[in-house]
This record gives C-alpha cells, sequence and structure tokens, in this order.
C-alpha cells in the first residue's frame, strides 16, 4: 500500500485534491478528525492531558479555549501539549494504516497540516503539498466560514510559508488564481496516478 502524506494551509485546495484520490479507492485520514475524536473517546488523552495542564475537560468534552490559553503564551506549555498529542494521533493513525492494508486498499492519504512537524511524514511513502497563493486563500476562507478579512488573514498568517512546503515536501500540486475546481481536480488526479505509476 503507498501511503501519502497531503499537507499545506488553509484554503489551498486540500479538500478537492483529497476527492482526487478518493476517486482512486484510497483510505484517506484526516488528523484533525482523529485527533477530535480522541479528545471526547481517549481516556489516555484526558488522563494525560489532565495530569499536565489540570481540569481542561468539561460536561461536553474538552475545554479547547481554556487549554489554548494555558499554551497561547507558554512555549513549553506548547511543546508538552504536542508531544502528548502528536504521540496520540500517531498510533491511532497507525492502526487506521494497518486497517486499510489488511483491507487489500492499493493507497492511503494522511491529510495533515502539521504533517511535517508532527512526525506523520516518517510514516508515508512520499509527501504533497498543495499551496495556493494566500490572497486567493484569505477569500475562499472568508467565503467558506463567513469570517472577516482580518480573521482569515491572520489565520493565513499564522500558518507555515510557501517556501517551508517547497523546502521539505516531495511534490509541490499549485492551485492558480485562474483555477476552475475542476482544472485543479485534474491536475491533482494526473499528480496521484503519476505517484502510484512509479510506486509500483
Amino acid at each position: 500500500m503507498t501511503i501519502i502524506g497531503i499537507t499545506g494551509g488553509t484554503g489551498a485546495g486540500k479538500t478537492t485534491a483529497l476527492r482526487a484520490l478518493l476517486s482512486l479507492d484510497a483510505c484517506i485520514i484526516d488528523a484533525d478528525a482523529v485527533y477530535h475524536d480522541l479528545t471526547t473517546q481517549s481516556l489516555e488523552l484526558r488522563r494525560e492531558l489532565e495530569a499536565r495542564f489540570g481540569s481542561v475537560y468539561h460536561d461536553e468534552g474538552l475545554d479547547r479555549k481554556k487549554l489554548g490559553n494555558l499554551v497561547f503564551n507558554d512555549e513549553q506549555a506548547l511543546l508538552d501539549l504536542n508531544a502528548i498529542t502528536h504521540r496520540l494521533i500517531g498510533l491511532e493513525i497507525d492502526r487506521m494504516l494497518q486497517e486499510a492494508k489488511d483491507e487489500g486498499r492499493r493507497v492511503a492519504a494522511v491529510d495533515a497540516i502539521g504533517l511535517l512537524e508532527s512526525g506523520l511524514a516518517e510514516r508515508c511513502d512520499c509527501t504533497v503539498a498543495i499551496i495556493a497563493p494566500p490572497e486567493l486563500r484569505i477569500r475562499r476562507i472568508m467565503q467558506r466560514e463567513g469570517i472577516s478579512e482580518e480573521y482569515a488573514r491572520l489565520r493565513v498568517l499564522a500558518q507555515k510559508e510557501e517556501a517551508y512546503f517547497r523546502a521539505h515536501c516531495d511534490y509541490v500540486l499549485e492551485n492558480w488564481e485562474e483555477d476552475t475546481v475542476e482544472q485543479f481536480a485534474g491536475r491533482a488526479l494526473a499528480l496521484f496516478q503519476e505517484i502510484l505509476k512509479d510506486k509500483e
């Protein structure tokens, strides 16, 4: 089974690229969704977070705002949080990859904005960065989430720059200003087919 790591900033077009992979019967693993599920279902995660950060859970589950405030201006606290979450997310993704392999899947994709920093890239046969011009990403996020330009701009500026992805990923898939969704999806599909052909 070929494992492709997918990364890139918000609003760059990862969802469209992942749909192209789905057409190849890929197993798609969303690291954010894995984390969200763990915050509601993993007693181990809860125990480790509470041991380090105190009472960060309430009746509805993890109090993300409270946890965020604790790590926002504390570099060591953020490192500790990442160490806990990355390890447990990695273990769950390993389980899901093994399940996909047992099902006989030809390809699996791990979608993670922090793919490179979290160690998840090490599980992948190759990594693909999805990039797009910052102004295009800002417009997309505003439209998709109904947020202000100022907030969308802050979100984009807080993420890694294009040069980082170009330097650290095996492939770069650019989503250009003039692209239609169909054009970008077509280029994504062609790239994934090329990757799978090379891995055969």
